[in-house]
């Protein structure tokens, strides 16, 4: 189960006891489905279902790609990608001579995006994964129909139908009825689950069975990390975060700022933004969702992390065993001075300086949450979506928002369709 550490932020509480209290109130209205939103909760059962259900078909047609292809092409805009995008990024940030590259395309509408995309495809051979509830996003419809047709130049329209994969609505939508007029694989959106709560679909494993990652064990992770954290007390890590985040806001605190010292966790964290953003940012109110990558920003937003406005907190997300270990090499002569460091793990030194980050920056003003998984592998990647998840939730009910909508998403998509002449559009 994830670690969560308050210490860092103790000095900034007063009595934590109305926000547990809160919280235990939440926890009971998601369980028992009585707040705005239960019918997008979904999301709490969905391991435990695919496991019963897609999971099989899923490593199948992961495998099916990897044996074929150079690179699978990802489509899809917000949930649709960024839960996919974060688990191949954080898991395989350096691909293996037989992992097909993992493009993610139709998440904006840059031309100069789209040829350099095109570039680094190239003549390789490429499956195609289309990701949408409806099919009418704009962004990923314009990029699907684009990709659509090259693959059908490449291979005809009859290989082109056997290359395409279409995650989609079980029942109605553009896409669905496509993808049975065209005869192509397709998997599921389930109704109960919305876009940032889906990477434990067929949204987030099937570019991540490709990508080589064992969505196997994902999954069984994610059925025990869920069953852990449905404890209802203090003691429940997603509890901690939930109460120490609604109590710094309470406080004047309105910008959250995620940190990592691990570089491969960016897409994480854009992950994480949309989660909260979208599940919190409503009716006037709402922590504002920002990220930062240690150290290489602390050379830039330090400096307002430090001595900035004492609106911010900060929580940082740390793994406790490397996956590799590197020694600082002895150099003789000593000509840049760091041989007091020699012999020492790299991975120490960088725990050393985050400690003198997190200390630096409570003197400073800053209260800091401290979250902690084992590994970054497939078993700490789980545990942190369903954590997040969980304590997202949470917040949100505590917060008074229905955590599941996204009412605002949908005002620019009214208006560029009404400019761009879309039939129909007012």
């Amino acid at each position: 189960m994830i670690k969560v550490d308050l210490s860092g932020a103790a000095p900034f509480f007063t009595d934590m006891g109305p926000d547990y209290a809160a919280v235990a109130a939440a926890h009971r209205t998601l369980a028992e489905g009585t707040g705005p939103g239960a019918d997008f909760t979904g999301w709490l059962s969905l391991p435990r279902n695919m496991a019963s259900g897609e999971l099989k078909q899923v490593i199948a047609t992961g495998k099916r790609i990897r044996s074929r292809s150079q690179a699978l092409v990802v489509v899809g805009i917000g949930g649709s990608y960024l839960g996919a995008r974060a688990a191949v990024d954080l898991l395989r940030p350096t691909k293996k001579p037989d992992d097909p590259d993992i493009i993610f395309v139709g998440n904006g509408l840059s031309p100069d995006a789209m040829m350099d995309t095109l570039n680094r495809l190239g003549d390789k051979d490429f499956d195609l994964c289309v990701i949408s509830k409806s099919g009418t996003t704009l962004e990923p419809a314009l990029a699907f129909r684009m990709f659509k047709g090259l693959l059908q130049s490449k291979y005809g329209a009859a290989g082109a139908k056997k290359r395409i994969t279409a995650v989609t609505d079980a029942h109605k939508g553009v896409l669905h009825n496509m993808a049975v007029n065209e005869g192509w694989e397709t998997f599921v959106v389930p109704d109960d689950v919305g876009g940032r709560f889906s990477v434990l679909s067929a949204v987030g494993l099937v570019p991540m069975a490709a990508a080589g990652i064992d969505v196997q064990k994902v999954i069984d992770c994610a059925i025990a990390e869920f069953d852990a954290l449905d404890l209802r007390s203090p003691e429940n890590p997603a509890w901690q975060y939930a109460a120490a985040r609604q109590h710094l806001y309470h406080n004047g605190r309105s910008i959250e700022i995620l940190a990592s010292y691990e570089p491969s966790f960016r897409f994480f964290a854009e992950w994480w933004k949309q989660l909260y953003g979208e599940s919190e940012g409503k009716n006037g109110i709402g922590i504002f969702p920002a990220s930062v990558e240690f150290t290489a920003d602390l050379h830039s937003m330090g400096q307002f992390i430090q001595d900035g406005p004492r609106t911010l907190y900060e929580s940082v997300v740390s793994f406790e065993e490397d996956l590799e270990s590197f020694t600082v090499p002895f150099d003789i002569g000593d000509p840049d001075g760091l041989n007091y460091l020699a012999g020492r793990k790299l991975g120490d030194v960088c725990r050393t300086a985050a400690a003198a980050v997190k200390q630096a920056h409570i003197d400073g003003g800053v209260p800091n949450i401290g979250i902690t998984a084992h590994r970054r592998d497939e078993e700490g990647f789980a545990s942190l979506v369903c954590f997040f998840e969980m304590a997202c939730a949470l917040s949100g009910y505590v917060s008074g928002v229905n955590p599941f909508d996204q009412p605002g998403v949908e005002a620019y998509k009214k208006n560029m369709f009404r400019m761009l002449g879309k039939p129909g559009a007012v």
